[in-house]
């Protein structure tokens, strides 16, 4: 892409952006930023960006990408009862890494999402050759699959969510891009220097725990 052209979409796509995707940017971000420091907060402000992607996702046919968000509505009620929930009347749910066993069932859920995904794509578009012969939503599928584990990774305050994050952020900067999602785009960006940030205060917490 030439730069004139590069910058022509850019200043395009600035004007296309809506009010409505602001919200949902401002409220993801303020979502991300609550997960770092692991507080509970990272789910209601969650769950008012979803619920918005959900509506903007419709409206330019992103089907993957409204059916995620639906999702992240489901598991964020899910992760708000589980981070609220006392594991013996006194504890709460401490942050850990994965065993073994954990990241081998999670692979298995990614490969089982994937085939779901998939599969609810193909009601919504059917034999639409157009979108199937673009690469969009094989990307699409995979980042879906992979945001359904690090969702589920997160509720259980698993660490392994952030580089599961960091990896969805890296293909969703330029994805959301070319679809015209400017400010989504920006927004991945930033969650990208969240998630990496995520990571390593995670770690600091776990650290902090295990030294007592």
């Amino acid at each position: 892409m030439e730069i004139s052209s590069f910058f022509e979409t850019f200043y395009t796509n600035i004007l296309h952006t809506s009010v409505l995707e602001l919200i949902a940017v401002f409220f993801g971000l303020l979502s991300v930023w609550y997960a770092k420091k692991a507080n509970i907060l990272v789910y209601p402000t969650g769950i008012i960006s979803v619920l918005i992607y959900v509506n903007i996702c419709f409206e330019s046919q992103l089907y993957a990408d409204m059916g995620i968000n639906a999702f992240y509505f489901i598991m964020s009620v899910y992760g708000w009862l589980m981070w609220s929930k006392k594991i013996d009347k006194s504890k709460e749910r401490k942050i850990s890494w994965s065993s073994k066993k954990f990241n081998l069932g999670s692979l298995g859920f990614f490969v089982f999402s994937l085939f779901v995904t998939l599969g609810l794509l193909k009601i919504f578009k059917g034999d639409d050759a157009l979108y199937w012969n673009s690469y969009i939503p094989y990307i699409d599928t995979l980042t879906t699959a992979l945001s359904i584990v690090a969702m589920l990774q997160m509720a259980l305050k698993k660490i392994e969510n952030w580089l599961l994050w960091i990896l969805i952020d890296l293909i969703s900067v330029p994805l959301y891009f070319y679809k015209g999602l400017i400010f989504t785009s920006f927004q991945f960006a930033a969650f990208l220097v969240l998630a990496i940030m995520g990571y390593f205060e995670w770690k600091r917490i776990i650290e902090k725990e295990n030294a007592v």
